[in-house]
């Protein structure tokens, strides 16, 4: 397994203590299990077709570069050393100065075959011609810094770019350009570092990068390095690109095995608020206590069965059908409280980042979604109906490095978007398990106890996500179901028949949003006066009615990326 653990037994302690402590570097709670052996996942090197790349975690400082002008942080620059014998840098790295996390990573390359030339008739990699100077920033407090952009040969792309403390250009051994039917189009992502200056000749930017196309049916790869211009007009097509990966089998990607030993490791436990009232349940107890399927004409719902047979199947939800709670002579009451002794997670793997990384998204069912409530400063107000809707599915993602199987970051979904955090953000449980919150009534995901204001935070008004620990809880380790993993091909994980389902698990609630806000704007304080128009504008659409909610495989983030 190659890692930073195994980078540092090449370097003495002390020169990765200093690497640790420039980085504040983060460590899991606890040490990664031997992965159960299977294809090439997690042995430290993937193959992308004509290139092979490795996860380098190892760097030397070069400079570090502050604003000049307000309170924005600066950044560290640095570069990847310790490659394995034939691999070489693609491009420096950056890092905010005194990020708490792993630090940087970056891939080296080299050519998967010695005889690779490719259809093009030349080599995976090669040479810049040289260098031009992009950027360049001399001052007492960071001392001379130079950015170099790689100039790449015909048929080629740069993967990044190369930063000196000195003037002199760059040895053109220092990176390699990739063959252009290797790489993939990127984009900018966040942005690192704004120089802040009034003056248009030193303005600076500097971003990370990510393939433009992202999502399981996607091959680019992100590379690490970062991107940096004077202009922040950079729509147009970056000087820099990902890698992509030309290896359809995916053989870095988890077997089923590895990824039953994954969710043994990783799996969150996830908590619901003390004053919850409406708790999960498993699909099947959703289904055998009276949950019926209405369709467009007919009067009268179906029974459903505990696999969901019944239930029609599609490629897209044509509104035809929905679901529905029994009613409350059929116990439709106790439907809506679930049943938490049966909850359990589902899960989708899937691949990102071109099969470098694997997504293991977990979807909890609840029967019904209780009513919002909103705030404002010190006051709230619970609505009687506004946010009430049957059949909510949440769900929370954790991305694994295929290179060691290291946790890299968690999606936290919500009602209105959700957002990524790196491992070293996670609140964990025990060992390597993070803590997953899930907020009173509503059911979204959060990293830590509190309230989180959906609305307006600078004015401290919107709807309230309050999350805290309580004796409801789901060990997603222990209690999950795989119910798709396509990448692993037919026959190996079985899809219910409840998840071809892409109708409604509810049906269309309109509220009548406007009288209910009418009565509380009297009791907004004094400072924060609206309309019952503007007031609507703060709050999360959903609130104000929905068509019923879809299943998981309806939802957008099933073949692509997490919405952020």
């Amino acid at each position: 397994m190659f890692g930073w653990l195994d980078c540092c037994n090449s370097y003495s302690q002390s020169y990765c203590d200093d690497f640790a402590e420039e980085f504040n570097t983060f460590f899991l709670p606890s040490p990664l299990p031997q992965w159960p052996k299977g294809k090439d996942f997690a042995t430290g090197k993937i193959c992308l077709g004509d290139i092979e790349v490795v996860k380098i975690t190892n760097f030397d400082k070069i400079w570090s570069c502050n604003p000049s002008r307000g309170k924005a942080k600066g950044v560290s620059f640095y570069r990847p050393v310790g490659f394995p014998d034939g691999f070489f840098s693609l491009g420096d790295c950056c890092e905010p100065s005194n990020k708490k996390s792993r630090g940087c990573y970056a891939l080296a390359a080299k050519c998967a075959s010695v005889d690779v030339m490719g259809s093009l008739g030349s080599s995976p990699l090669e040479k810049p011609l040289d260098y031009s100077l992009v950027w360049s920033s001399e001052s007492r407090r960071d001392g001379g810094g130079y950015v170099w952009s790689p100039n790449p040969p015909k048929g080629y792309k740069a993967m990044g770019f190369v930063v000196t403390v000195e003037p002199n250009e760059p040895d053109v051994e220092e990176v390699r350009c990739v063959r252009v039917d290797l790489t993939e189009s990127c984009e900018v992502g966040e942005v690192l570092f704004d120089n802040n200056s009034l003056l248009s000749r030193d303005q600076f930017y500097v971003c990370e990068t990510r393939p433009c196309e992202r999502g399981m049916r996607c091959d680019g790869v992100p590379v690490g390095t970062f991107f940096c211009s004077r202009d922040r007009n950079w729509d147009d097509e970056l000087s820099v690109s990902c890698l992509r990966n030309l290896d359809s089998s995916l053989r870095a990607m988890p077997t089923l095995e590895q990824i039953h030993a994954l969710i043994d490791h990783y799996g969150p436990k996830l908590y619901f608020h003390p004053d919850e009232v409406y708790l999960p349940s498993s699909v099947s107890w959703f289904f055998e206590n009276g949950a019926l399927l209405y369709e467009q004409g007919k009067e009268k719902g179906l029974a459903i069965d505990s696999k969901g047979a019944v239930l029609p199947g599609g490629e897209e939800n044509d509104k035809e059908f929905w679901l529905d709670l029994p009613d409350a002579d059929g116990g439709g009451d106790y439907v809506k409280r679930g049943n938490i002794e049966s909850a359990e997670l589902y899960v989708h793997v899937k691949p990102v980042s071109g099969g470098t990384f694997t997504d293991v998204v977990m979807w909890i069912f609840c029967p019904f979604n209780g009513p919002s409530t909103i705030k404002a400063g010190l006051w709230s107000y619970t609505f009687d109906r506004i946010g009430q809707h049957v059949g909510d599915w949440e769900h929370f993602t954790l991305r694994l490095s295929n290179f060691d199987g290291e946790l890299q970051s968690m999606y936290f979904s919500e009602h209105s978007g959700g957002g990524w955090l790196d491992a070293s953000e996670l609140e964990f449980a025990e060992g390597n398990k993070a803590v997953v919150y899930a907020s009173k009534h509503g059911h979204a995901s959060f990293p830590h106890e509190g309230c989180y204001i959906q609305g307006s935070s600078k004015l401290g008004i919107g709807a309230r996500n309050d999350c805290a620990k309580s004796k409801y809880s789901v060990d997603s380790s222990a209690r999950y179901r795989v119910v798709a993993a396509e990448y692993l091909g037919d026959g190996v994980v079985s899809e219910p028949h409840w998840l071809q389902y892409m109708r409604e698990w509810g049906p269309t609630v309109v509220y009548d949003s406007a009288s209910e806000l009418e009565k509380i704007l009297n009791h907004l304080p004094f400072f924060i006066r609206f309309s019952v128009e503007n007031l609507i504008e703060l709050f999360p659409t959903e609130l104000y009615g929905e068509e019923g909610p879809t299943g998981p495989k309806e939802k957008d983030n099933w073949f692509g990326d997490e919405r952020c």
